[in-house]
C-alpha cells in the first residue's frame, strides 16, 4: 500500500515516482501489468492528476513503465535492476580536431559555451566579497578533498535532485574534470577503459595522456551496448547514461541494469559516470544517477561539474568515490592540496546553502527551454519541413540533419561562409566516421542570444537552400 507524506522534504510526485520504482525494481509489479488509472491513482492517494501524471512520466523516462496512447502506462521489464553492491576487487590514440578558427564566424554554434549574461554576478560577487572580507582563514590552506562544509551541500544537493546515494566524506572537489580523471588514472594504474564511440574526444585524450588505454564501444538507441563493453576486454567504462554526448541519449533502466552486472561479474571492474547537463533536462525531471542506484559502495564513481550551470571559467568540479576506494585514494593523495581555491569554495558553498543556487537553475533551465524552442521554430521555417531536429529534450545542443543540402562537409562549409561555426556529427566518431548518420550536425545554442535567431536561421537557410 503506497502512502504519501504531505509537508515532507520530497515533493509528492517524487515520493510516488520512488514507491512504484521501488515495486517495479523488486517485482511486486510483474513487466507488462498495467498501472492503476492516472485519475484513480489520484483519487486513491488525495492528491491531482498531474502528480500522477509527473511520476508516470519520470517512471517512463527512465524506462520502468512505458506509455500507450490511449491505454494508459504499463510496467517495462527492468532487467534486474536491484540495488548492488560493490565486489572487492588496442585501438589507435585519439585525434582530437582543433578549435574551429574565429575568422569570419559571426555566429557561434559550438557546445562548449554558455550564455554569460545569465550568470548570477550580483549575487556571486556580493557573497564572494563578503567571504573575503569576514573569513581571512581562507587564505590558508584546505582540506585536501575540499572544504568540508562545501562537500556537505554538495552531497545534500546531488541526493536530493540527482539520486546520488554518498556522504560529504566521499566527495572530492577539483579544478575541473580533467584534473579528477587524472586522480582516477593513478587510483586505476594498469587498467583499461572503454570510451563511448561516437563521444566526447577529449575525456579519451586525458584517459590517453594519463596512461590509461582506452578502446572505443559503439552505442544504439540505448546509450553504451554492453556487449561492445564486453567484448572490449576493459575494466573501465566511462559513460554518460543520464544524456549521452554528442547525440542526447538517454539510457534506460534496463540496459543500467545490464552495465552494473558487467561490472559486478568480475572485481575490478568500474563505471566512471559523466552526469554533465544533466540540470537541464526539459521534458521530464532528470533520471536518478547511476550512482544512485548501484549504492555507496557500488562500482560506479560518480562525476559531475559545475561548468555548464554556473560558468566553466570557475573551475569547479567534484566526483563521488566508492567506500572501497576512499581509503587508497586518501592514502595516495595525502600530501596533495585542493586545487581549488578556497574563496571560490566558500562563495559556492554559501550560494547553495542560501538557496541561490536551486533559484538559478530553474531560471537557467527556463531560459534555455524558451531558447530551444525559439530557435528549433526559427529553423523549420527556414529550412522547411526537410528538417529533422534531434536530442531536443536535454543539454545545450542538438542534432539537425537536412537531407538534400549537400551533406555534412558541404553543410559545414556553407555554414562558415555565412558565418556560422557549428560541427559536423562524423567529427565525434572515432573508429568509423562511416557510420554516421549522415547529413547531420551538432548546434549548440547555449551560447546564442535570443536576439540572433532570426539571423542565425536566415543565415543557415541561405546557406543550405532551405525554405
Amino acid at each position: 500500500m503506497i502512502t504519501l507524506e504531505p509537508g515532507a522534504k520530497a515533493p509528492l510526485y517524487e515520493q510516488l515516482y520512488g514507491a512504484l520504482a521501488a515495486e517495479i525494481r523488486a517485482g511486486a509489479l510483474k513487466p507488462g501489468s498495467a498501472l492503476p488509472g492516472r485519475r484513480a491513482m489520484a483519487a486513491r492517494l488525495g492528491v491531482s492528476v498531474s502528480t500522477v501524471d509527473t511520476a508516470y512520466q519520470m517512471l517512463a523516462a527512465e524506462g520502468l513503465a512505458e506509455a500507450k496512447p490511449r491505454r494508459g502506462f504499463f510496467v517495462q521489464e527492468t532487467g534486474g535492476l536491484l540495488h548492488t553492491h560493490a565486489r572487492q576487487r588496442e585501438s589507435p590514440p585519439p585525434t582530437v580536431p582543433a578549435p574551429a578558427p574565429a575568422g569570419g564566424a559571426r555566429y557561434d554554434l559550438s557546445t562548449g559555451s554558455i550564455d554569460t549574461a545569465l550568470f548570477p554576478a550580483r549575487s556571486w560577487g556580493r557573497i564572494q566579497r563578503d567571504v573575503l572580507y569576514q573569513c581571512p582563514e581562507l587564505l590558508q590552506r584546505g582540506e585536501m578533498q575540499g572544504d568540508a562544509d562545501l562537500r556537505a551541500q554538495i552531497a545534500a544537493y546531488l541526493g536530493e535532485y540527482r539520486g546520488v546515494d554518498c556522504t560529504p566524506e566521499q566527495v572530492v572537489v577539483g579544478a575541473g574534470i580533467e584534473y579528477l580523471l587524472g586522480c582516477l588514472a593513478h587510483l586505476f594504474a594498469g587498467s583499461t577503459a572503454a570510451v563511448e564511440d561516437p563521444g566526447y574526444q577529449r575525456t579519451r585524450a586525458v584517459l590517453e595522456n594519463s596512461g590509461i588505454p582506452c578502446r572505443l564501444a559503439g552505442i544504439d538507441g540505448g546509450g553504451l551496448r554492453v556487449d561492445a563493453l564486453a567484448h572490449s576486454g576493459a575494466d573501465l567504462c566511462y559513460v554518460t547514461p543520464s544524456h549521452h554526448f554528442p547525440t542526447g541519449v538517454t539510457m534506460p533502466a534496463p540496459r543500467r541494469a545490464q552495465l552494473l552486472a558487467w561490472a559486478n561479474a568480475a572485481p575490478g571492474r568500474y563505471i566512471l559516470e559523466d552526469d554533465y547537463d544533466s540540470e537541464f533536462r526539459f521534458d521530464t525531471r532528470p533520471l536518478p544517477s547511476l550512482q544512485g542506484m548501484a549504492g555507496p559502495g557500488g562500482p560506479v564513481v560518480y562525476l559531475t561539474t559545475f561548468s555548464k550551470s554556473l560558468a566553466p571559467g570557475i573551475r569547479i568540479a567534484c566526483m563521488v568515490l566508492p567506500r572501497g576506494l576512499l581509503a587508497r585514494y586518501r592514502r595516495d593523495f595525502a600530501v596533495y592540496a585542493n586545487t581549488v581555491s578556497r574563496v571560490e569554495q566558500q562563495t559556492l558553498c554559501r550560494f547553495m546553502a542560501g538557496g541561490y543556487f536551486t533559484r538559478h537553475l530553474a531560471r537557467m533551465r527556463l531560459a534555455y527551454k524558451r531558447r530551444m524552442e525559439a530557435f528549433a521554430a526559427a529553423l523549420r521555417g527556414a529550412l522547411g519541413p526537410g528538417l529533422r531536429l534531434g536530442a531536443t529534450h536535454s543539454g545545450l545542443h542538438f542534432l539537425l540533419t537536412l537531407p538534400g543540402a549537400g551533406g555534412e562537409a558541404a553543410m559545414v562549409a556553407a555554414a562558415a561562409e555565412a558565418g556560422v561555426r557549428l560541427r559536423g556529427l562524423s567529427e565525434y566518431y572515432m573508429a568509423d566516421a562511416g557510420a554516421c548518420p549522415p547529413d547531420t550536425v551538432v548546434a549548440g545554442y547555449a551560447a546564442l542570444p535570443a536576439q540572433d535567431i532570426p539571423a542565425v536561421a536566415a543565415a543557415l537557410g541561405r546557406a543550405w537552400g532551405g525554405a
